[in-house]
């Protein structure tokens, strides 16, 4: 049997780093943690052949040598997936469908043979069941997870299936869930306000097989909240790090948290000490008001600037969420956004409309007051938005560009770069690579020379060289990830970004 995995390309959006590739000399950011695990769950005795289209083309070959053709996307990858689904349909193979995109939206992927919705380790063994070990066997249309999965027993990836010379990370998963209720996330409705974790010893072990097959850099923690289960996570740091400090700090770390970690001395130290460098945290909006309407409550009476800085302090660059068109967000919100990300110092500014994912608690509240505008992409930083927002559409798209178009302009993105600066203690061990290097010399051309943020390049790197030796990488890796943000941004500004014109209808993934 056959078997082949395709991810489908994902568009130029926010999160893609698309435009960051060309100087760091790979060609995506990470690898396909979920199909890569699906793939280590199928039988030992069929061929496996992975294809991430974010690395190369599928070909008319790669399809006709499978027997099944297995697709799994986010949102965000539809399009891609859809056309994936017809070539694989034309050329008589059959298909089966999973991830995020097909268990939000499944009447979107019926052309799929199979859709298995829902956590693959619940949702996948029935469906091989009915498959069988041949093929000869008549699955059902539609296998749905019953319940949550254990995710102790889920196996270690199948990193034999790609090159790690693709990409810019590895990507590992600690738990599932999140403690909160966030009313716009889809998280909870997913995986539960319970978090399910895998016991320090299967992390250990996940580790361990990334720096056997030869990884030295960095690892994402994908977890939606890394610190969900606090007591749990502290546990599993103490051992990490003392596994990164007997084999000299091979990785560093990034990962999502919620902004309580701020709180927390104890969890900042011990993140610091097992090589976390970056965390992207969820701030959201300067305002109670829309904090208290979505659900936010943990971020509800936070001092963000207090609480960004505490982060940077112990050697962890904030990245942050924001979002508009909350229903009590007035016109003025805008420019408090603005004011409110400078202020703060959080270079990596993901800015999205408020749109709406089925089946969040948003969606629900949305549809029953008539406030649905189409489907949903899942790129919620594309300059749509799937909700009647209360201000109205225009005032809200206008504002919205009028942030991206302020935030990401090289004075006040580089100006950011110094707010962050100020406050940061890099702690992140590691040696510099050749791959840095190279970084370094084609980005003293490309924005150096060619580019009109030349003058605040230099100014970044002459000031960081005398003053912040040890934190010039990451002002070399900021201004190269500004040129991407940039790009996305105008893109944005401009209303050119449209991950499926089909379905103009935006929400957030």
């Amino acid at each position: 049997m056959h078997v082949l995995l395709v991810y489908p390309e994902y568009p130029d959006t926010f999160w893609s780093f698309r435009h960051i590739m060309p100087f760091i000399a790979r060609k995506a950011a990470f690898p396909p943690l979920g199909l890569l695990t699906v793939a280590a769950m199928l039988p030992g005795a069929w061929e496996k052949r992975l294809v991430d289209l974010n690395v190369r083309e599928l070909t008319d070959e790669d399809i006709a040598w499978a027997d099944v053709v297995m697709v799994s996307a986010m949102l965000v990858q539809s399009k891609s997936a859809l056309t994936v689904i017809a070539r694989a349909r034309a050329a008589g193979r059959r298909v089966v469908m999973g991830g995020p995109a097909p268990t939000a939206q499944p009447e979107r992927f019926r052309e799929a043979d199979h859709l298995v919705l829902g956590e693959a380790e619940t949702a996948l063994p029935a469906f091989l069941r009915d498959f069988g070990e041949d093929g000869a066997g008549s699955p059902l249309p539609t296998y749905e997870a019953e319940g949550h999965a254990d995710i102790r027993e889920t196996p270690l990836p199948a990193w034999e299936l790609i090159s790690f010379r693709d990409y810019v990370s590895m990507t590992v998963q600690y738990s599932r869930g999140c403690p909160f209720d966030c009313e716009f996330c889809s998280i909870v409705q997913m995986y539960g306000r319970r978090p399910r974790v895998k016991s320090p010893e299967q992390m250990l072990r996940e580790v361990q097989a990334l720096y056997d097959a030869g990884w030295r850099d960095g690892v994402f923690i994908v977890d939606d909240n890394f610190i969900g289960n606090k007591a749990q996570v502290k546990l599993f740091l103490a051992r990490l790090a003392e596994w990164q400090r007997e084999r000299r700090h091979p990785f560093c770390y990034m990962t999502e948290a919620s902004i309580n970690l701020a709180g927390d001395e104890e969890l900042m130290q011990l993140m610091s000490r097992a090589n976390f460098h970056k965390v992207f945290i969820g701030i959201e909006t300067p305002s109670e008001e829309s904090l208290k309407e979505c659900g936010k409550a943990q971020n509800v009476r936070v001092d963000f600037r207090s609480a960004v800085r505490a982060i940077h302090q112990h050697g962890m660059q904030v990245m942050g969420g924001f979002i508009v068109g909350f229903d009590s967000d007035t016109e003025g919100i805008f420019e408090r956004q603005i004011r409110f990300i400078q202020e703060i110092g959080v270079v990596t500014a993901m800015v999205g409309m408020l749109n709406a994912i089925p089946g969040t608690r948003l969606w629900r509240r949305l549809k029953d007051e008539g406030r649905i505008a189409g489907d949903s992409s899942g790129d919620n930083t594309d300059g749509d938005t799937n909700v009647v927002p209360r201000m109205g559409r225009e005032k809200l798209i206008e504002g919205y560009r009028r942030i991206l178009a302020t935030i990401y302009e090289p004075r006040h993105y580089y100006r950011r770069i110094n707010t962050f600066l100020a406050g940061y203690n890099p702690t992140a061990r590691g040696r510099i690579a050749w791959r840095d290097v190279r970084a370094f010399t084609r980005s003293a051309w490309s924005i150096g020379v060619l580019s009109r943020a030349r003058f605040a390049y230099w100014k970044l790197m002459l000031r960081t060289a005398l003053t912040r030796r040890r934190a010039l990488p990451v002002a070399v890796e900021l201004a190269i990830l500004g040129q991407h943000f940039q790009r996305v941004a105008r893109a944005a500004v401009a209303g050119t970004v449209c991950a499926d014109p089909a379905h103009p209808g935006r929400a957030r993934a």
